[in-house]
């Protein structure tokens, strides 16, 4: 009859060998801790965790303790995520604007332990990543309700970075003044210029005045160091009590579907692999020839990638264009690679701006 003691001392080594286990995995966590600041990935991937899950509970053939292992399995994935939010509080994030404009609040939802540093324009946050001062940035590269951000298109022409993810958060703009002021009281309204755009209809019913500003936040630092009751800005809750603003009123969008599309961008392209419905950005131009942009769209099509987005956007010479696809599909694929060597032939310039695997919504 086996003792105690024997027991006891079978459970020790296994424990012993846990211990063996964890520490060899918490050093795997650190190589892809580094690869994920390296991205700019976010720590959490809901996707994968849930595939972790289900995998390893199906090893555990004994039905009695397999919700057990399961609960195990969570605890690890979350010690897993905890480390990793140690290992990069170091990480550097650049964005467009001051504290409160919805970028800083986009880049905190996905980056909750990292240094947000901000920036006066787009080009200055999107050079500080390709410098290598900041590890990423976060910038809008669309509105559901005014378009594409021009600017933001141009620079990923233009420069060598990579977008690795894409995320969508739900934009709620509210009237904000100083201490005291009510609506009655206010003749300007300031913000973003797509702020403004997509409060034009509650401006005009108002018949308020209205300014710009590089960021929302930047108009509510300006509204609260001026104390004006006149003037108000329109920006989020999260910005009101940044800067010692009142609601005045809330949702003054035009549209309650209003929804800014940001990009994490950095140094190094992210290959995925084995992910069937992996996204992927293309830029290109093509030759000023008959049929050439039917062409290049066509080889798209026919090598069976569903294109969400086309667009173009002018170059600096009269009369060209580069274009602009979003398409749903594994672009590091033989069917993807195959595909932009064909393109090669319709087009004079081509650029994999990046891919991720899905696009994630952030709650402002």
């Amino acid at each position: 009859m086996v003792t105690l003691e024997q027991i006891r001392e079978q459970i020790n080594e296994i424990d012993r060998e846990m211990a063996r286990l964890f520490e060899a995995r918490m050093h795997a966590v650190e190589s892809v801790c580094a690869y994920k600041r390296a991205h700019g990935l976010p720590i959490t991937d809901s996707s994968r965790e849930k595939a972790i899950i289900a995998k390893n509970s199906a090893y555990i053939e004994d039905d009695a303790i397999r919700d057990f292992y399961v609960n195990f399995i969570q605890s690890n994935v979350e010690i897993s995520k905890r480390y990793q939010h140690r290992l990069l509080q170091g990480l550097r994030v650049a964005y467009c604007g001051v504290e409160g404009a919805f970028a800083q609040i986009a880049a905190r939802r996905i980056f909750p332990d990292a240094e947000l540093i901000p920036f006066g324009d787009f080009h200055s946050a999107y050079e500080a990543c390709e410098s290598g001062e900041c590890d990423c940035a976060v910038l809008p590269i669309e509105n559901s309700y005014a378009g594409d951000v021009g600017q933001v298109m141009d620079i990923l022409f233009e420069g060598s970075l990579f977008v690795n993810g894409v995320y969508d958060l739900g934009v709620v703009h509210n009237l904000i003044g100083v201490p005291g002021a009510q609506i009655g009281d206010i003749k300007k309204v300031v913000s973003h210029p797509q702020a403004l755009a997509q409060c034009h209809r509650y401006i005009k019913e108002h018949h308020f005045q209205s300014d710009s500003f590089e960021n929302t936040a930047m108009a509510a630092k300006a509204v609260a160091e001026a104390g004006d009751k006149s003037v108000a800005a329109i920006a989020s809750k999260v910005t009101a009590s940044l800067y010692g603003l009142e609601l005045l009123d809330h949702d003054i969008n035009a549209s309650n579907r209003n929804t800014t599309r940001f990009a994490v961008i950095s140094r190094n392209q992210n290959v995925r692999k084995k992910h069937k419905e992996n996204h992927f950005i293309l830029m290109f131009t093509v030759a000023d020839e008959t049929g050439s942009l039917a062409k290049a769209i066509n080889v798209i099509s026919d090598s069976g990638f569903n294109m969400s987005v086309l667009r173009s956007h002018p170059l600096e010479g009269a009369w060209q264009y580069y274009f602009f696809v979003e398409a749903v599909g594994d672009i590091y694929s033989k069917k993807g690679q195959a595909m932009l060597k064909e393109l090669e032939q319709h087009c004079d310039t081509i650029k994999l701006i990046g891919s991720y695997k899905d696009v994630k919504e952030l709650s402002e």
